[in-house]
């Protein structure tokens, strides 16, 4: 796969399993179709959103190397998105949150490189590359901004999510393809909502995963900057849908100042926002992020980090005063006086000392669980981390000693020890026993013949996250999505239509063609008289070129498409405004 990015060193740095989420773009996929939606789309952005999208976004689209006309492709943004320290790269619609969030750590861009039909071209639930690709890229080059998304992607990917969350992805994931695919039936539709809305009712208590994609949703997509009487938009779900864009600026939509509780305000991706939050700036992001960073697990740590972990069903690291890091599936932990006194993983666990996995301590060593008790020692006010090599000798915490520690909340650990692991700084991380009994009251939690018994060291639990502390020591290869975004259906009626907008471009570009404006139009109106994109498309090139004739003809179908789809009608009328100085319909 790297392969199709050596335009961006910056992808090439990203572990194994960000990379099993990215795919080649296939840019010869995109139709004629697909290339007058996009056309039409960043038209009606570029007009109107210069008057309402914050500063940053259409310089933006300028040092981005985004072009009206033409889809971009991957492959050329790299080479321009490099400049400003940033790389994208295509993935199939939803990712998971955690995932999402990790490529921003890296700087990386995920963009759903797919593209929304003719009949969404207003807006789609289905993330698509009008959304990622017209939305965040240009944005992110405003330094200020670029470093809060950078630094949301490293704090958001350690948030602990519940057992319900993936479900609840998986969902939406879902909801999205059937609402973008064509010709879904409207049971299969229900279905999907009728499972989103049961899930969104049934969360109990948010997770830290769902409170910070709350933050994601009401800033990174949907935000307002500015102020509450005059805000203007920077959020890539507006930048990127001409039909919102326009009706956030209305009253109907609630402004609210931003801070911490929106970490609370669900939303629902397949609706219109009824409320937005307005930053005054963006410095002001970033301090409601780590204000939320700063109840997070991640900088709390203690029992109730550990029980989150438990909770969320799913791979986690604790990290002790000492530095020492155990990531596992978390299963149990012994609690005394309100703080925890041994922890219990099930299955791989690897322990690892700032990131980088301890030599001996991997998966393979690990294969069935890690159990070590966390504190002190019992009626002893020092901590073992900090007994000095005397102190040690004292308590005969020494190599071929036989010696029994008890731990506060009655955990006794007697054996032999072997050997001790200590840090760079001489600080002791980690005791090796044989002959090893561990006890809690009544209950055996290691026993001899099990073979030798590591014991971390730590006073306390400092800090508690999603994920492997090495994203090397789990084979983490394990993306199956449960949906796959759904390809649009094919037809002789469908590849006809095609023709005749590739016909029109390949007019509007100079290049040799085989049918005229005027014959192209009399099939389209003969043979697609629903379609109102291309009838624009031949409009503006008859404005061009003076072609009057053609052009009032074009007019008059054009009026008769409006009666026959009210729904679509300011759509053709928006079209027209772009070209023409007043619209006589």
């Amino acid at each position: 796969m790297e392969a199709h990015f050596e335009s961006n060193p910056l992808i090439d740095r990203l572990p194994k399993h960000l990379k099993q989420f990215i795919k080649p773009q296939d840019y010869d996929d995109y139709t004629p179709i697909n290339q007058a939606v996009w056309r039409y789309v960043m038209r009606k952005n570029v007009d109107y959103l210069s008057k309402v999208a914050h500063e940053s976004y259409l310089e933006g689209l300028k040092k981005t190397g985004l072009e009206i006309d033409n889809i971009p492709n991957m492959y050329g943004m790299n080479r321009i998105l490099k400049e400003i320290g940033w790389a994208a790269v295509a993935v199939d619609g939803f990712i998971p949150p955690n995932a999402f969030m990790e490529f921003q750590a890296y700087n990386v861009l995920v963009i759903a490189s797919d593209i929304r039909q003719l009949e969404h071209i207003e807006y789609t639930p289905a993330p698509d590359i009008i959304h990622e690709g017209a939305g965040h890229a240009p944005i992110i080059a405003n330094p200020e901004y670029a470093e809060y998304l950078r630094r949301f992607g490293e704090i958001g990917c350690k948030a602990i999510s519940s057992a319900r969350d993936y479900e609840m992805y998986e969902a939406i994931r879902l909801l999205s393809i059937l609402k973008e695919a064509e010709d879904t039936p409207e049971e299969d539709i229900k279905k999907a909502e009728e499972q989103v809305d049961f899930l969104q009712n049934n969360m109990g208590e948010l997770s830290e995963m769902a409170q910070i994609r709350n933050l994601h949703w009401w800033t990174v997509e949907y935000g307002l900057i500015g102020t509450v009487e005059n805000p203007k938009i920077y959020g890539a779900g507006l930048l990127s849908s001409i039909g919102e864009s326009a009706w956030c600026m209305t009253d109907e939509v609630t402004k609210i100042p931003y801070d911490i509780s929106a970490i609370n305000q669900s939303f629902d991706i397949t609706k219109p926002q009824p409320q937005l939050y307005v930053t005054p700036d963006f410095a002001h992001l970033s301090l409601v992020l780590e204000e939320f960073a700063n109840s997070m697990a991640l900088r709390t740590g203690g029992l109730s980090g550990i029980k989150k972990l438990i909770d969320s069903k799913s791979l986690g690291t604790i990290e002790l005063s000492t530095g020492i890091q155990i990531s596992g599936l978390f299963t149990n932990v012994i609690e005394n006086e309100g703080k925890p006194v041994y922890v219990q993983t099930t299955g791989k666990t690897a322990l690892s000392y700032r990131e980088k996995e301890l030599v001996g301590h991997g998966t393979e060593y690990h294969a069935e669980g890690f159990g070590s008790p966390i504190g002190k020692l019992k009626g002893i006010n020092l901590a073992i981390e900090d007994m000095s090599p005397r102190d040690l000798r004292a308590y005969d915490i020494y190599e071929a000693e036989k010696v029994t520690l008890e731990f506060e909340g009655d955990i006794i650990v007697s054996g032999e020890i072997i050997t001790g692991s200590r840090n760079l700084q001489g600080e002791i991380l980690l005791i090796k026993f044989k002959n090893c009994t561990v006890t809690h009251k009544d209950t055996v939690l290691f026993q001899p013949e099990w073979g030798i018994y590591d014991m971390v060291v730590g006073k306390k639990v400092i800090s508690a996250f999603s994920g492997a502390a090495d994203v090397n020591s789990f084979d983490m290869i394990t993306h199956v999505p449960s949906s796959k975004t759904i390809k649009a259906k094919k037809s002789p009626e469908k590849e006809e239509l095609e023709g005749l907008y590739l016909n029109i471009r390949n007019l509007r570009d100079g290049k040799q063609v085989v049918l005229s404006a005027e014959k192209t139009f009399e099939i389209l109106k003969n043979n697609h008289p629903k379609d109102w994109l291309l009838s624009l498309e031949i409009a503006e090139l008859c404005d061009k070129t003076n072609n009057t004739e053609l052009f009032n003809q074009v007019l008059i179908h054009l009026e008769k498409v409006k009666q026959a789809r009210p729904e679509i009608a300011h759509l053709i009328s928006g079209g027209l405004e772009l070209f023409m100085e007043k619209v006589i319909l």
